[in-house]
């Protein structure tokens, strides 16, 4: 596991520099995803899971959207750095963190936790998903968005032209099923609010899927 850890941080600090001007249909599709999902986050604390280089961030900490706080955490630093030049708001705190280990956020401190194209570069789901949920206030949301197995089946990976090199690098990646998504949440508890499969604009209902989005509600605990 430590390996793949610094291969895919490594990657993705290598990215960075063309992350944002790259064409990515998965990346912009995913942002539209989260756009569309209805998530009501005035007045609430957030977790974002996974910033990249604060496109997402930016759209959660837009005056709109009035959260009361964000805490992002990333374990590419040359991400992070750019997602906080990109977002200055004191309302955001961006910490530098491998999220398949314990989160530095308190226990039920949370309304909301958001993990965007993060999960296929996680081997096992469970720690995730569990930490999760210790984070959640009763009562609070799991909103996920990845790459659709239907994809990975058919080779889709996140992959870029290394701009230092002019190598093409496919990031590691594990496969998951829809149901290893599911199964992994509710487990811990969670009750599935609603699935989406999300395929480019204007693609024809016989292509793939691009996108699999997972919105969760973490059930108050009875009386």
């Amino acid at each position: 596991m430590t390996s793949n850890k610094s291969d895919i941080a490594a990657a993705y600090d290598d990215w960075a520099e063309t992350y944002d001007t790259d064409p990515n249909r998965t990346r912009d599709l995913a942002a539209q995803v989260l756009q569309q999902a209805n998530l009501n986050v005035a007045d609430l604390n957030l977790i974002e899971v996974g910033c990249g280089t604060g496109r997402n961030t930016e759209w959660l900490a837009r005056p709109a959207a009035n959260a009361a706080g964000i805490v992002v955490l990333d374990f590419s630093q040359e991400m992070l750095a750019r997602a906080s030049n990109r977002v200055r708001d004191p309302r955001v705190r961006f910490v530098h963190h491998d999220v398949r280990t314990i989160w530095p956020v308190r226990d039920a401190s949370a309304d909301i936790v958001i993990a965007m194209l993060i999960l296929e570069h996680v081997e096992d789901l469970a720690p995730i998903i569990a930490e999760a949920a210790r984070s959640l206030k009763r009562g609070g949301e799991l909103f996920i968005c990845e790459l659709h197995p239907m994809r990975q089946l058919l080779g889709g990976q996140a992959q870029f032209t290394n701009a230092k090199t002019g190598e093409h690098q496919r990031v590691t990646a594990f496969m998951h099923d829809v149901s290893d998504y599911l199964n992994a949440a509710l487990a811990m508890g969670f009750a599935l609010v609603r699935i989406g499969e999300w395929r480019d604009p204007g693609a024809p209902r016989s292509s793939p899927p691009r996108l699999l989005s997972l919105r969760l509600h973490l059930p108050a605990l009875p009386e």
